[in-house]
């Protein structure tokens, strides 16, 4: 019992103990922490008064500055005040002399009114005595003497002016045509372009003799069937190194050509294909049309047209006119005309512009009735080209009157270009002409389905439909269309029908 009692005193002693060395523990922490606080307060204190220290040496610094800038501002200012002051007083001191020299020069011309005024009164005074003198003399009034005089000065003076008349007309009669000559000789002479005619074949190249033999197929299946698609002649032996292509429509030969390059590319030639790539081929003219007007807008350097005009317009390059390509012939014309304008001071983007569309109704002359300059002011009028140009281009063929300068100078720009030397070739055209017409006899024909003129006209072949035209029409057709040739076409020689009647039969095993 009693050692229980003192284990629970020591117990609460060493409670009591604990209690009280963390008590003291408790407040030393707390000393060293106030201690730590006071310093950290003194630090900021002192940290804040060198702050404030810089920052009033730095205001008495921008201050002893700004001050020193008003001072020498003030000090310009009045320097400036007292330079105007002095300009101002020798201003003064010019006008008042200015002022002094006007008042002696009013004076002197008050003098010098004076003296003319009795200078005048005698001459007035001295005339009236001559007057009078003359009319005692000539036994004439003043009236009659005036009538007279105006009389013998009208005379001599008509004839003067007559001579002078005939003179200054003859003149400028040899000095404008002298101007004109020179206007055109150096338009001509800058432009000088070759611009040669369109031949009627294109060469494709090939890699090695391989390519001509894939060409001609199996017992020439191949290329029959190409110049069946296409309408042009193909030869495969008159170059080692190219196949010909030979037509009078440029259009065919183009659509040949890509096709046959694009056949060669591939490798795989058969009948199928070759149609499949022709047909793929007269897609792609479209596309060649549009950037040939493109090229013609950029190239002659107009304000651009509207896209249905250049894409009319680009048609021109498969278009000729006596062995010329009626695009370049265009072009060629829009340079002439542009300069000739430039020299005479007339609108050059008009008479450019005119120039470059006089022809295009050509594009359309096989599908649309009228002359190509009829059908080329439909054309711009409906897609919105401005009056000027349409003025400027219609009367090139004298077809409607010259309604600006700019009318003539297309008319001038496409009778040079059209007219000089090598530009065309009257038998290219009559040629295209005649085989053009030897195709059209043989398309009146009913159950036609393709004509093709080749052979330089020797030679004319017809694809008809075998569902319509049986053999016996087919032999019947040939000699029918063999006697409305030799009844309406003028030709040396003879020419051959071909009538090709085809039967295609094709089904799937599915």
């Amino acid at each position: 019992m009693i050692e229980l009692k003192i284990a629970t005193m020591l117990t609460i002693l060493g409670v009591g103990i604990g209690f009280s060395v963390g008590y003291l523990i408790r407040i030393l922490v707390a000393l060293s922490k106030k201690n730590s606080i006071e310093l950290d307060i003194k630090k900021m204190m002192i940290d804040a008064r060198e702050k404030a220290e810089r920052v009033t040496l730095e205001s008495e610094k921008k201050a002893s500055e700004t001050l020193k800038s008003a001072r020498e501002q003030v000090r310009e200012r009045e320097d400036s005040i007292i330079k105007a002051e002095e300009r101002l007083a020798k201003k003064e001191e010019i006008l008042e002399m200015k002022e002094v020299e006007l008042q002696s020069g009013a004076e002197a011309l008050k003098i010098r009114v004076a003296e003319i005024k009795s200078i005048k009164d005698r001459v007035d005074n001295s005339k009236t005595e001559i007057e009078n003198e003359i009319q005692k003399v000539a036994n004439l009034t003043k009236e009659q003497a005036e009538a007279k005089l105006l009389a013998q000065i009208e005379t001599e003076a008509q004839t003067s002016l007559s001579s002078r008349i005939y003179k200054l007309e003859t003149f400028a009669t040899e000095s404008l045509e002298q101007k004109a000559k020179e206007i055109l000789a150096v338009s001509i002479q800058r432009l000088a372009v070759s611009v040669p005619a369109d031949l009627f074949s294109t060469y494709v190249p090939i890699i090695s003799e391989d390519d001509k033999g894939k060409i001609i197929g199996k017992e020439g299946r191949n290329i029959k069937a190409f110049e069946k698609a296409t309408g042009v002649e193909v030869l495969v032996d008159d170059q080692p190194d190219a196949i010909m292509i030979s037509s009078f429509d440029p259009i065919r030969r183009q659509v040949a050509k890509i096709a046959l390059e694009r056949l060669l590319q591939d490798g795989r030639i058969q009948p199928a294909k070759i149609e499949k790539e022709v047909e793929i081929a007269q897609g792609e003219i479209s596309k060649i049309i549009k950037e040939a007007g493109e090229r013609a807008i950029y190239e002659t350097g107009i304000t651009p047209l509207d896209p249905r005009i250049t894409a009319i317009l680009g048609r021109l390059h498969f278009r000729t006119s006596y062995g010329q390509n009626v695009l370049q012939h265009s072009i060629e014309c829009a340079h002439l005309a542009g300069m000739i304008a430039e020299e005479l001071g007339a609108n050059v983007n008009v008479a450019k512009t005119g120039a470059l569309v006089h022809d295009i109704g050509k594009a359309l002359d096989h599908e649309v009735q009228g002359t190509h300059v009829e059908i080329g002011r439909k054309i711009l009028q409906k897609f919105g080209a401005s009056e000027e140009i349409i003025k400027s281009m219609q009367a090139h063929h004298e077809e409607y009157p010259y309604e600006t300068v700019e009318s003539r100078i297309v008319q001038t720009a496409d009778a040079i270009s059209g007219g000089r030397p090598g530009a065309r070739k009257d038998n290219i055209e009559n040629y295209i002409k005649r085989l053009t017409e030897l195709e059209q006899i043989a398309k009146n024909e009913k159950g036609v389905e393709k004509v093709y003129a080749l052979q330089a006209g020797r030679e004319i072949r017809v694809f008809v439909h075998p569902e319509t035209v049986s053999d016996l029409d087919a032999k019947n057709m040939a000699r029918n269309i063999a006697k409305n040739i030799e009844e309406e076409l003028k030709y040396p020689g003879e020419i051959k029908v071909h009538i090709i009647r085809e039967t295609r039969v094709v089904e799937y095993a599915r």
